[in-house]
């Protein structure tokens, strides 16, 4: 199902609906700030298997992302020292992901990983959804395809994905740069991708 809100100004009936649909082990495709991605509630096992599936990658093994809406979040499921709790302070929300070492309050299905990617996206649709939950997304990008259309487009989005999952959600047209990578589970934080986004340090 294709579900059209507006950025600036999103509508709580419609985000309290994908709220409760994600609560309910349901599967959304989303608008970031950067690609539109697959997301589930990150205690939902089932989720994250079908969005494996889908990718035809194991989520288990892969990197991932989680989409907190504040630092307090960011601090419950990942360990920040201060340099990295400062940079994140600088340059979130934007179109960043931050490799912390995850902390023992991770899910139980992500007790072998080691880190995890944090975003805060400059949208606050998907912001809006998170504190609507009350916990992170677990989320994966929608594949690159050599035709960019299929993941800046919502409605062809829906047009492939659409009977893969609950909703994808119509936040106006995606990019198709992703997100600048920064690892900081050293001292030193480093970048090992340039994406969307410059940095502030």
């Amino acid at each position: 199902m294709l579900l059209k809100l507006y950025k600036d100004n999103p509508n709580p009936n419609q985000i309290r609906r994908i709220a409760e649909v994600l609560k309910n082990g349901g599967i959304v495709i989303i608008p970031t700030d950067t690609l539109y991605a697959f997301a589930c509630n990150i205690f939902n096992q089932a989720g994250v298997e079908t969005i494996s599936k889908i990718k035809n990658k194991d989520l288990h093994k892969s990197n991932l992302s989680f989409i907190c809406n504040e630092m307090r979040q960011v601090s419950e499921f990942a360990k920040m020292g201060d340099t990295a709790f400062k940079l994140m302070k600088k340059n979130l929300p934007g179109p960043f992901t931050f490799i912390l070492n995850g902390s023992n309050s991770l899910p139980k299905l992500f007790k072998n990983k080691k880190t995890v990617g944090i975003r805060m996206p400059q949208n606050e649709i998907v912001m809006e959804i998170v504190r609507e939950l009350g916990n992170p997304l677990m989320t994966s990008s929608v594949f690159y395809d050599e035709d960019t259309e299929y993941i800046t487009n919502p409605e062809l989005i829906d047009e492939k994905y659409g009977k893969m999952v609950d909703i994808v959600i119509d936040g106006g047209e995606g990019s198709i740069v992703p997100s600048t990578i920064i690892d900081c589970t050293e001292e030193e934080p480093v970048i090992i991708r340039e994406g969307a986004g410059i940095l502030i340090e």
